[in-house]
């Protein structure tokens, strides 16, 4: 990887880790046919222009006691209250993600509970921040489809 340019190899190697985090560096050489110190250069560069951010575990949300998950927008009164909405979500475990929107809401929060009862202990809670004029909540059914993985089509960039 030179400079901020990034191969095809690079790329084979972020496929593999978004898809089995837990790939060991000899595996990873194996399957791109480089050595382990050049899996570990690769990987060492990645991390330090920041396009892998870390490692982690994915749990499943329902085993661990989080049965409803929802979708929050919240619309704000003006954005002077972005940096507290957002200082806020972070104070809380349950919201998982937090993004500035375009259209009817100024914030989408994904939250996940324990039970409805839970979710709207939390929604009483986020009306009550600064600057919320209001709410709107979707609780999800089913997920068929979730997942953290980027496509990588796109590159190597340019």
């Amino acid at each position: 990887m030179s400079g901020s340019k990034i191969d095809e190899i690079d790329v084979r190697i972020l496929e593999i880790l978004q898809k089995r985090g837990r790939t060991k560096r000899k595996v990873l050489a194996e399957d791109v046919k480089l050595s382990v110190p050049s899996i570990s250069e690769r990987l060492r560069k990645l991390e330090e222009a920041g396009i892998i951010k870390g490692y982690r575990t994915i749990l499943e949300p329902r085993k661990v006691g989080l049965e409803v998950m929802a979708f929050i927008f919240l619309t704000c009164e003006s954005s002077k209250y972005y940096p507290k909405i957002i200082e806020k979500a972070q104070q809380h475990d349950e919201v998982l993600e937090c993004h500035a929107v375009t259209g009817d809401g100024s914030h989408l929060l994904k939250v996940r509970t324990e039970s409805t009862a839970t979710l709207e202990n939390l929604l009483s809670q986020i009306q009550a921040w600064p600057g919320v004029l209001n709410t709107r909540t979707d609780i999800v059914l089913s997920s068929p489809k979730e997942t953290m993985a980027l496509p990588l089509k796109q590159w190597p960039l340019r």
